[in-house]
């Protein structure tokens, strides 16, 4: 690569400067995972837990065997948007994965802490080794389709999962405000560097509908979404409202019950 920094230790490409290219970690003999998409984002809070969840669900409804695993270690929502409160249990050497209302697998860390709200308040090497401990000791069995919550940024997470996790293409979720060229552009890099294709690009907050007029109305103005996801050979495109009654389902752990929709075509066109 021309970017090549001979340090192996900070990339995930499989070149041959890396002496036997990447070991990607196996899961344990007992499970058996089709594929594997990332959610992933430049910064926090612009909704990759809920485009997760989305997507989960969607694949879900169509009778796939669906897993979320929640990556996002330090700000883990997964389980609170799908309403699971009930604790993972160990089963000889295996971890058994909580489950939705709908089936949905999830391992998240909230899982396994006895208060939800208990801060974790690890070093990074530490929360990569969990992540990676929920890719191998979990007893996922079969699953047609694996969502990965990231956490925010290219830190020690997203780095142990692209270098251990067989991931087959990634999400990034933006915002419409003006830095979504350069989050799109970070994720893009990365996701270069690591030879991982970016399956699509979701824009959330995007618009609001009038309920009144029933215009598209949009509060942090029109991005460019199209012409930025050209630049960067991003074929799928979504767009999200902002939609308060969606949300309030979210915070009340309905998301099954929820409008899905809107990433309908999408899931469609990564699967």
């Amino acid at each position: 690569m021309d970017e090549c920094t001979h340090d192996c230790s900070s990339c995930g490409a499989n070149c041959s400067s890396r002496e036997g290219g990447i070991k990607k970690e196996a899961t344990n003999a007992d499970s058996h995972i089709k594929k594997v998409i990332a959610i992933v984002s430049g910064k926090g809070g612009v909704g990759k837990s809920l485009v997760t969840s989305m997507l989960a669900v969607n694949a879900r409804q169509k009778g796939y065997e669906t897993a979320i695993l929640d990556a996002d270690i330090t700000g883990p929502s997964i389980p609170r948007i799908f309403g699971v409160k009930e604790k993972a249990l160990g089963l000889g050497e295996y971890i058994m994965p909580v489950k939705s209302q709908g089936g949905i697998k999830i391992m998240s860390i909230n899982a396994l802490m006895e208060d939800e709200s208990d801060p974790v308040i690890w070093r990074g090497p530490v929360i990569a080794g969990a992540v990676k401990q929920f890719w191998t000791d979990v007893l996922w069995e079969d699953v047609d389709y694996m969502f990965i919550d990231m956490p925010p940024g290219t830190g020690d997470v997203p780095l142990t999962v692209f270098q251990s996790i067989p991931i087959q293409g990634i999400v990034v979720v933006t915002s419409p405000q003006d830095l979504v060229s350069m989050i799109v552009e970070k994720a893009a890099k990365m996701a270069k560097m690591m030879n991982i294709p970016i399956l699509g690009l979701v824009e959330n907050y995007s618009y609001y509908i009038c309920k009144h007029c029933g215009e598209k109305q949009y509060v942090f103005g029109k991005s460019d979404l199209e012409s930025i996801a050209a630049r960067h050979g991003i074929a799928n495109i979504a767009r999200l409202p902002i939609d308060p009654a969606f949300a309030e389902m979210c915070d009340e752990g309905l998301v099954e019950m929820g409008n899905c929709t809107y990433l309908e075509s999408l899931f469609d066109s990564i699967k």
